[in-house]
């Protein structure tokens, strides 16, 4: 049984899954801490359509998903932000939509594609040697922009108003923010899936939300519990034959119920201290 592990694939995926659960749960703690979580939501479809489109006219897949989810997430921003629209409203608006846009983008297929359905429900094992390089470079760019930004995304995620008063540029921030969501959702749907990447992004962060009041152990604590349940359901999958997305999120989710009855922040604490 061992042996599996030996294999290129399964070596591929096991990687694959590590870098999606480290980027998802990094990205995660501004998701949860903004309120975001229906965005993730909404641009795993919208990046989706892309993908159907894309095998549907012969185009690059990845190319039209990382299109169809920035410009999902700008608009709903730009909206927001001129105040015609809630963000929750218009993302939803946007996420029938460009979920009705994949319907009828893969109903247009003459043939059935398999490839299609493994970004809408996770393929991890399939990743190939090209995809994994696409997975680390578009990775690193997002965590790059992390790094560098930390500070000002921290300050947005609490307090949009009290940062752009404080002389942040919230507004690009912003902007930056959700782009840097938009990447991370194209980046995790070949691993987990358009139905499930959003969940990666959510739980994680989530479950170490339970576990801390410092932000930067809430970091680490995500990151860390992002990696290990991705690896851990790989190595589920692979060894009882059952499918990586779910196997990933149904883990991560076991995870999160546990830090739940085990919180320390049942004593009243602080939330969140730096």
């Amino acid at each position: 049984m061992l042996d599996l592990f030996t294999y290129d694939f399964m070596q591929r995926s096991l990687l694959a899954a590590a870098m999606v659960g480290g980027l998802c749960s990094a990205v995660g703690v501004f998701v949860v801490l903004r309120g975001l979580a229906f965005v993730g939501a909404g641009t795993s479809h919208a990046a989706f359509a892309g993908v159907a489109l894309g095998y549907l006219m012969g185009w690059p897949p990845l190319g039209l998903a990382i299109l169809f989810g920035l410009a999902t997430v700008w608009i709903t921003g730009w909206m927001e932000e001129r105040g015609r629209m809630k963000l929750d409203v218009s993302i939803g608006i946007l996420y029938t939509t460009t979920m009705a846009l994949a319907i009828l983008f893969i109903g247009l297929m003459k043939a059935y594609n398999a490839e299609v359905y493994g970004y809408l429900f996770g393929s991890v094992l399939s990743v190939t040697g090209d995809e994994l390089r696409t997975i680390g470079g578009l990775g690193l760019l997002v965590l790059g922009v992390i790094l560098l930004f930390s500070k000002e995304l921290y300050f947005i995620a609490f307090d949009q108003e009290m940062a752009e008063a404080s002389g942040v540029p919230a507004r690009r921030m912003f902007f930056l923010l959700l782009t840097v969501i938009a990447l991370t959702v194209v980046v995790s749907m070949k691993t987990v899936g358009a139905i499930l990447v959003f969940a990666m992004i959510l739980i994680p962060a989530s479950t170490a939300y339970q576990l801390t009041h410092s932000l930067t152990t809430l970091t680490w604590y995500s990151v860390a519990i992002g990696v290990t349940t991705s690896v851990a359901g790989v190595m589920i999958s692979a060894l009882w034959d059952v499918p990586s997305g779910p196997a990933i999120v149904l883990l991560a989710t076991t995870m999160f119920f546990l830090s739940v009855l085990f919180s320390p922040k049942r004593i009243n604490r602080p939330l969140l201290s730096a």
